[in-house]
């Protein structure tokens, strides 16, 4: 089941990425595409205010990161790519903190879990050694379950 992440949202709700690192955004996609790799899993992250003159997408394998124009904001990019999946969306997981995001996931049919569950899921998944390249990548048993009962309970039920 493919995601659809609230960015800054998953970074709040995670203990050693602080929003206020020059490299947050940097940090936690290093981190999803880690999982991406492993588990064959497609992510859509999006971003508030990207920076003046950077791309608006980026892609890296399954991992898909968007940085919102200074007009709008991730959570309005969210929710047309909810609208754009349409009956799809049931196949999507929404990824957020903010109750508006998720109640209009929900609405619309996709699943969904809080930054916090998907943080505690993330955390989980700590890697013995962070340098690691997509090629080699390394979970343990106990991260591998943990993962699997993420996508059990994503499969199987809405939040």
């Amino acid at each position: 089941m493919p995601f659809i992440i609230d960015g800054h949202n998953l970074i709040g709700a995670l203990p050693d990425i602080q929003l206020a690192d020059l490299d947050d955004e940097e940090q936690l996609l290093k981190r999803l595409q880690s999982i991406t790799v492993h588990f064959r899993k497609t992510m859509h992250v999006y971003f508030d205010k990207r920076a003046p003159g950077a791309p608006s997408t980026f892609r890296q394998g399954r991992l898909i990161a968007h940085f919102s124009h200074q007009t709008s904001s991730a959570d309005d990019a969210i929710k047309a790519h909810i609208r754009r999946l349409g009956r799809e969306s049931s196949n999507w997981t929404v990824v957020s903190s903010d109750h508006a995001v998720l109640d209009f996931a929900r609405n619309h049919g996709a699943r969904t879990t809080t930054s916090q569950d998907f943080a505690a899921s993330l955390n989980a998944t700590r890697h013995e050694n962070e340098a690691d390249d997509e090629r080699d990548v390394h979970l343990s048993p106990d991260e591998i379950r943990s993962w699997e009962e993420l996508f059990d309970r994503n499969d199987s039920t809405s939040t």
